[in-house]
């Protein structure tokens, strides 16, 4: 389970969001197979799609999705999250693995490539708001923050990593967005901006002192106030953060609905039924020819009338 606090610094003038995301990108790694540099590029992109998330949302029926349309190999990530603290994603090629950076980093940007940024919001009136920037390096995080001033108007840093470890499992993964309110003094702005330089991503702080330590590093001479997640029911401090999925048995019945007659016999008589992968968990439902069989036709369906 991952977890996400929440605070404002500085009297006020800056607003705080951090996540640990270690053993939702674990999973994610072990669900998809995914290679080194895929388990960065997915797990920073996750991180990155709950602080959006839980920055923009303004009700729990809210969803926010990002997709990664780049010239390179890895193919996404695409990511969604919802403010109950759900988050799901995938690549489209988890074995994608570029040679490391001159220095001796996995190169996400290289994997994800040049392209755009896409960003879904639905919001609780079932509206979808769509829009997109270009990608800046594809390294997620600046990529995250040039979206928030851009299409939102809001001066954020945002910060993201993921390390792997041993056989390429996630030893530490999260994030934190800061955003800087309208007003905020200047002195404010210089003095984030030293604590923040020379760093592109938080591992080392998060290994060395954990989510509520990263924080309170980064916000040094800040005066960091913690937000009381008690009194919204969350009473060990902090919200969780789960790797969960929306699919279900029933949607993967429902996707099999607009087949033809012949095509569903087929199924049953070469395959001895059917199985259905969801792209966004790897989840593998086994349909049965008895289930298959017992389908509706889809809406729209005109069976062939013979010919006279």
């Amino acid at each position: 389970m991952g977890r996400l606090i929440r605070g404002l610094a500085a009297e006020g003038n800056l607003r705080v969001l951090a996540v640990e995301t270690t053993d939702i990108t674990e999973e994610a790694r072990e669900r998809h197979q995914l290679s080194p540099t895929a388990t960065a590029a997915l797990g920073r992109a996750m991180s990155g799609v709950l602080l959006l998330t839980f920055l923009l949302s303004k009700t729990p029926k809210e969803r926010v999705s990002l997709q990664f349309v780049g010239d390179g190999p890895l193919g996404g990530p695409v990511v969604e999250a919802a403010p109950d603290g759900f988050v799901r994603g995938y690549v489209k090629n988890p074995k994608a693995n570029p040679p490391l950076r001159p220095d001796g980093k996995l190169d996400v940007g290289a994997a994800i490539g040049r392209g755009e940024l896409k960003v879904d919001r639905l919001l609780s009136n079932e509206e979808l708001y769509q829009s997109s920037v270009e990608l800046v390096s594809g390294e997620v995080a600046e990529d995250l923050a040039r979206y928030l001033w851009q299409s939102e108007q809001i001066p954020s840093a945002v910060l993201l990593g993921v390390r792997v470890h041993g056989q390429g499992e996630v030893q530490v993964a999260g994030g934190i967005a800061i955003q800087v309110l309208p007003g905020c003094p200047e002195e404010v702005i210089e003095r984030l901006e030293q604590n923040l330089q020379g760093r592109s991503g938080i591992t080392d702080l998060l290994l060395e002192r954990g989510l509520e330590g990263t924080v309170e590093a980064l916000m040094e001479g800040l005066g960091y106030d913690p937000t009381d997640l008690s009194v919204v029911g969350f009473r060990e401090g902090y919200i969780p953060l789960v790797f969960r999925c929306r699919c279900s048995r029933e949607r993967a019945l429902n996707a099999l609905i607009y087949f033809s007659p012949e095509e569903r016999e087929e199924m049953i008589e070469q395959d001895g039924g059917a199985e259905v992968l969801c792209h966004w968990c790897a989840e593998k439902y086994q349909i049965t020819p008895e289930e298959i069989r017992s389908l509706p036709m889809g809406e729209g369906f005109m069976p062939e009338v013979p010919k006279a």
